[in-house]
C-alpha cells in the first residue's frame, strides 16, 4: 500500500496525529544519534601512573584539565593504569592501554617512558621525567614513537643540594647518595653528584637500592660507613617509598636531602627542587595542544623556571640541628 492511500484510508485528522507523531519521533533522535557520534569522537587519554591515584602530585595534572576545560565523561576520555609503586607492571599495564586505542600516552619517568616505548610505535607520548635533561633529550629522540615531556632538571640541582646540606650539618664531609640502579639515569646522576662533591670537598658514598626490602640493610651500611648526610636521587621508586626513607632517615639520625617536598611532607628534613604538582599541571597543556593536532616533535621539552626549599623544623629538632636563621628566612615553607 501507498503512503497516500494509507492517509486516505485513516481519514484526514488521525491521519496526520499520526504523522505529527511520527515526525516528532524522528526529530528526537536526531540529537541522540548526534551525541553518540560525539561521543566515539572524543578524545582518549591513556594514563600511566606510576604510584597510587591519591599520589598528592597528580592532582595538578587534574587540575590543570579541569583549567583547560576538559571534564572527564563530556569531553574527554581518561584510562587509567595504576602501578602502585611495582614498577614490574609498567609494560604490561602500557600494553593495555595501548589496546585500548588511546590518542596520547602521559607517563611519568625512564621506567615509565621505557614502558611506553615497547608497547607502541605510532601513539605520541608525553612524559614527565625528573632526569639528566641531556639524557632525556636523547631517550625522547628516538622513543620509538612520536614524544615529548617535561623535565625537573633534579640532576642539575646536586651542588645545592650538597651546599644546603653544609649549612645545616656542621663539619661535613662524607654525604651518602641513596639511588635506584634500575632506573638507567641514576648512575649518570651520581656521577653529577660527585662532580659536584668534588667542587665542595666533599666525599659522596653510593648506597644501591631497587626493592624495598634492602633499604632497612641500606641504611644500616651508611651507619657503618660514618655517613653524617644523605641524599636521595628521586625516581618513581624513591618517591613511592619517601615515608619509610624519611622514617629510616630520622631512626639512623641521618640528615636527609630530597628534589621533591613530598619527602619532608612525610617527615623527611628538607627538600629542594621544582614541585611536582606544578609538572604535572604544565603537563596537562601538552596533553591538550596533541589533542588539538599538535606534533610532539613541535613541542620542545620544557624546563622548569622555579624551585621550592622546604624545611621540616620538627624533624631538624629530633636530628638535634640548629637550622640557620638565614635558612629559615630563604624556605618557600617551614613545617613546624
Amino acid at each position: 500500500m501507498k503512503w497516500r492511500d494509507f492517509i486516505t484510508l485513516l481519514g484526514g485528522a488521525a491521519a496526520w496525529q499520526i504523522v505529527g507523531l511520527f515526525v516528532a519521533f524522528s526529530i528526537a533522535l536526531v540529537p541522540l544519534a548526534a551525541n553518540a557520534q560525539q561521543a566515539g569522537k572524543l578524545p582518549r587519554l591513556g594514563w600511566l601512573g606510576n604510584y597510587l591515584p591519591t599520589f598528592p602530585a597528580y592532582e595538578g595534572f587534574r587540575e590543570g584539565l579541569r583549567e583547560l576545560g576538559y571534564v572527564e565523561g563530556k569531553n574527554i576520555i581518561i584510562e587509567a593504569r595504576w602501578a602502585e609503586g611495582n614498577l614490574d607492571r609498567l609494560p604490561g599495564l602500557a600494553r593495555e592501554l595501548v589496546r585500548l586505542n588511546v590518542d596520547v600516552l602521559y607517563v611519568g619517568g625512564d621506567q615509565g617512558l621505557r614502558a611506553a616505548k615497547q608497547a607502541t610505535g605510532t601513539i605520541p607520548i608525553v612524559v614527565l621525567a625528573c632526569d639528566p635533561l641531556d639524557s632525556l633529550i636523547v631517550s625522547l629522540a628516538r622513543p620509538g614513537g612520536s614524544a615529548t615531556g617535561l623535565t625537573c632538571i633534579s640532576s642539575d640541582l646536586a651542588g645545592k643540594r650538597l651546599e644546603l646540606l653544609g649549612k645545616l650539618v656542621s663539619g661535613l664531609s662524607h654525604v651518602a647518595v641513596l639511588y635506584n640502579p634500575e632506573d638507567m639515569n641514576k648512575v649518570p646522576e651520581y656521577r653529577l653528584m660527585q662532580d659536584a662533591a668534588r667542587k665542595l670537598s666533599l666525599t659522596v658514598q653510593a648506597f644501591e637500592v631497587s626493592d624495598p626490602s634492602q633499604l632497612g640493610a641500606a641504611f644500616t651500611s651508611m651507619a657503618h660507613a660514618h655517613a653524617q648526610a644523605l641524599t636521595i636521587l628521586a625516581d618513581a621508586f624513591m618517591n613511592f617509598h619517601a615515608k619509610r626513607i624519611a622514617d629510616l632517615a630520622l631512626r639512623t639520625r641521618l640528615p636527609a636531602i630530597y628534589g621533591f617536598r613530598e619527602f619532608p611532607d612525610v617527615g623527611g628534613l628538607v627538600s629542594y627542587g621544582a614541585s611536582l604538582r606544578e609538572e604535572h599541571k604544565l603537563a596537562a597543556q601538552y596533553i591538550d595542544k596533541i589533542f588539538k593536532g599538535a606534533k610532539p616533535s613541535d613541542l620542545p621539552v620544557q624546563q622548569p623556571t622555579k624551585f621550592e626549599l622546604l624545611l621540616n623544623l620538627k624533624t631538624a629538632k629530633a636530628l638535634g640541628l640548629a637550622v640557620p636563621d638565614n635558612l629559615i628566612a630563604l624556605a618557600d615553607e617551614v613545617i613546624e
